[in-house]
């Protein structure tokens, strides 16, 4: 399809060739996430939007939007710094009429993948979401036999990149090239995009229709760091000890993914100062743990490239190299600080970074013999909502089936754990979690929903500790699961167990695991905190000095809501909280609530004094 490459400086124009050339009956391919072609996009969107003759079906994941304000608090903290924050980025029209109601019926948009949290509730992305392990998309994506992929591409010089999404779109290229597959390539030039050179580097000739124009660039979306709080950083030490010298490694987005990497680096530059602070551990279990400096070095294999493995590569942490590689991996989104530090890096270095189909980084399938011996030692770690005390794994979707994320690629990585020498899947998930002015325990007895099922359990991993649960017995299980959970939760746990005949009626919780609570995660690691061994933005951050001030405030809030009892004990916080200081004063003027006009702002107001009183001696 598509004929010579043309040359557009026109979306509209572009939009109408393809819409010609597919007689109106447009099947849009959209690659996950930070590669979708935006501009083409809402050109396609609009032609259909005025043209109810013409249907655009989109198959896509991850489509990226600024997160919508649930509140008026979380709306006067969002929106005066949403282009600093998230970019100024173009929003795709289809996803914002999705969100309100107002797609017509010839525009139809199915996801493998949800931003997470996104679109729980929202009926027609809910019903229109396809389960799918990311190595599996392809394939699904190939049964609809697309006609269009429109992709955001990378240029140097004459040279084009695929840049951020190798993901699928080098297996759909291949495909094409075989005369299995038949469809129009629309690239969009971003100028900020990162050129990564590499199986994603690809002719002109085979973009069908290239949009360069300069007055359509955008910036691209970037994702805030999340504050590394002392229990991420907890399960970051826990893991860094899990990681041997020499081994393979995979890490995710997130704070936890950034704690990992933060004392994985800290182990490595001061492999003293991190054995000192596992030393002074209240929580038993770790004596094999993995420590010293990395000598020989990590390769990694990843399906996302995140700052995190970006700074271990830098740090020297990850410098194992496989035919002269060190990162193989498939997709990337990340902050705008990660997409300026691959544009800057010498050509040499970044060939170091190679983005590859998931077809590789997620399987074992072609070259096995390969990578087999390049995945040795590997450790795959992805986190989870939930777990339950038989080793599910619960990571995509509610028990009322409402899809949060996706499945994604973690089974394809729990999967290699167990068909690869020596390698473990090791989940991470916090302890509890705070909704509605209530904590409950992400550990569970069941859960509906398994996104991993029990017979691959392995490694879990919260801020108590780690339950190696490979190869062990249902009951032994439980006990390791009960003794990572929180303790508020255990009794309970043990019940339930012990209910369903798998504990014996004397089963206790051994004495030294019966105290697991955050204020003892605190005081481990707080004077680490404070003497910047495990900082609270480790790669740096976009928020200012008040906001990050406010951030933990706000999640207290967040939790808060719902619960009377909850809010109004931050209201009498607020009241009986000191006099102003400076501080106070900035968090309550970047809210706009230091001058309230209104019974509600004045009830926002000594919410928010609470708030931040009661996260003031908070890491």
């Amino acid at each position: 399809m598509g004929g010579k490459p043309l040359d557009f400086d026109d979306a509209q124009a572009l939009a109408m060739h393809i819409v010609k050339l597919t007689r109106g009956d447009i099947r849009l391919a959209l690659p996950l996430g930070l590669g979708k072609a935006n501009t083409i996009v809402n050109a396609l969107t609009d032609v259909a939007i005025e043209d109810k003759s013409v249907r655009l079906h989109i198959f896509t994941a991850l489509t990226l939007q600024r997160p919508r304000a649930d509140s008026d608090l979380e709306k006067r903290f969002l929106e005066p710094a949403a282009d600093r924050l998230f970019g100024d980025y173009t929003p795709l029209t289809y996803a914002m009429r999705l969100a309100d109601g107002t797609l017509p019926d010839n525009i139809e948009v199915q996801e493998f993948f949800f931003q997470a949290g996104e679109w729980l509730g929202h009926e027609a992305a809910q019903q229109g979401y396809i389960t799918a392990n990311y190595t599996h998309a392809l394939h699904f994506l190939m049964a609809r036999r697309p006609n269009v992929i429109a992709q955001l591409l990378a240029r140097e010089g004459g040279r084009l990149s695929l840049s951020s999404n190798t993901d699928i779109t080098v297996d759909l290229l291949r495909a094409r090239a075989r005369d299995e597959q038949d469809f129009i390539l629309a690239g969009e030039v971003n100028s900020e995009l990162p050129f990564m050179p590499g199986s994603g580097e690809i002719s002109r000739d085979e973009v069908n229709y290239l949009l360069d124009d300069p007055a359509t660039d955008f910036e691209l979306f970037s994702v805030p760091k999340r504050p590394v709080r002392a229990r991420d950083h907890a399960i970051g030490l826990h893991v860094a000890g899990l990681v041997p010298d020499g081994g393979t490694l995979q890490i995710g987005i997130g704070s936890v993914g950034d704690a990992v990497a933060s004392s994985l680096i800290l182990r490595h530059r001061d492999p003293e100062k991190a054995n000192s602070i596992m030393a002074a551990s209240p929580f038993p279990g770790l004596e094999a743990a993995e420590s010293g400096s990395f000598e020989q070095g990590l390769y990694s294999v990843t399906e996302m490239l995140v700052q995190g493995i970006v700074e271990l590569l830098k740090a020297g942490v990850i410098r194992r190299e496989v035919d002269g590689v060190a990162v193989h991996a498939g997709f990337f989104v990340d902050c705008r600080d990660f997409y300026r530090t691959l544009r800057d890096m010498p050509r040499q270095e970044r060939a170091r970074i190679q983005m590859m189909p998931v077809s590789f980084t997620n399987q074992l399938y072609g070259d096995e013999s390969g990578k087999r011996q390049a995945r040795c030692n590997a450790r795959f770690v992805n986190s989870a909502m939930k777990a339950t005390l038989l080793g599910g794994i619960v990571s995509d979707v509610t028990a009322g089936g409402q899809v949060v994320s996706g499945v994604g690629g973690q089974f394809n990585f729990v999967d290699q754990a167990f068909a690869l020498r020596d390698a473990r899947a090791i989940i991470t998930l916090p302890a509890t979690r705070d909704s509605g002015g209530r904590v409950t325990s992400n550990i569970v007895w069941e859960h509906p929903h398994e996104t991993i099922p029990r017979h691959l359990r392995d490694i879990f991993v919260t801020e108590y500790g780690i339950a190696d649960l490979r190869g062990h017995s249902d009951a032994h299980c439980i006990m390791a699961m009960i003794a990572i959970a929180d303790s508020r939760f255990q009794p309970d746990l043990l019940e339930r167990a012990k209910s369903a005949g798998k504990l014996p009626e004397h089963a206790a919780i051994p004495e030294d695991h019966r105290h697991n609570s955050p204020d003892r995660v605190r005081a481990w690691l707080s004077p680490f905190v404070r003497d910047g061994s495990l900082p609270v933005f480790p790669f740096g951050t976009d928020f200012s000095q008040v906001e990050q001030r406010l951030l933990p405030a706000l999640s207290v809030l967040k939790a808060a809501s719902g619960s009377m009892p909850a809010l109004a004990s931050l209201l009498w916080k607020g009241i009986l909280a000191g006099r102003s200081n400076p501080v106070l004063l900035a968090c309550l003027e970047r809210l706009a609530l230091d001058q309230p006009r209104s019974v509600k702002d004045r009830l926002l107001r000594l919410a928010v004094r609470g708030a931040l009183e009661a996260t003031n001696n908070a890491d």
